[in-house]
């Protein structure tokens, strides 16, 4: 069994946040941090040095166990990766309406939020802290 190594630590969420200022999407990211710290009820932190994460949960799985976030995003190079882990699968009538979108294991990977509708994004959101909470 191993650890995961993406901790939380006390780095300043709108330091890194500012590195992307240049950038055309940095007002995207100052909304979702808005809308995550909102829905969540949970400070943004750091995650590692690339990952912005709201609460925390203990888990214990077969091959890994530690301490991880409930909702969260980063910033990267090709995309905005949303972390929500309430399932793409389950939830694919509310995701036949967001718009314009990829996904992976447990995230949602976004250009910009001008692709997407955002109250689908949020109830998306909701639902995913609703399962987290009870985790």
């Amino acid at each position: 069994m191993y650890e995961i190594k993406t901790k939380q630590n006390d780095a300043d969420v709108l330091d890194f946040l500012k590195k992307f200022e240049k950038e055309e999407r940095y007002p995207d990211l100052l909304q979702l941090l808005d809308i995550l710290t909102e829905i969540s009820g949970y400070p943004a932190k750091m995650w590692g040095n690339s990952i912005i994460g709201y609460g925390t949960y203990t888990y214990q799985g077969k091959a890994s166990s530690g301490e991880w976030f409930f909702i969260g995003f980063s910033p990267r190079k090709a995309n905005i990766s949303i972390y929500a882990i309430s399932g793409f699968e389950k939830e694919k009538e509310l995701m036949a309406k967001l718009g314009k979108y990829k996904t992976g294991k447990s995230c949602l990977y976004i250009n910009r939020l001008s692709d997407i509708e955002l109250d689908i994004l949020k109830e998306f959101l909701k639902r995913s802290m609703e399962v987290m909470k009870d985790w």
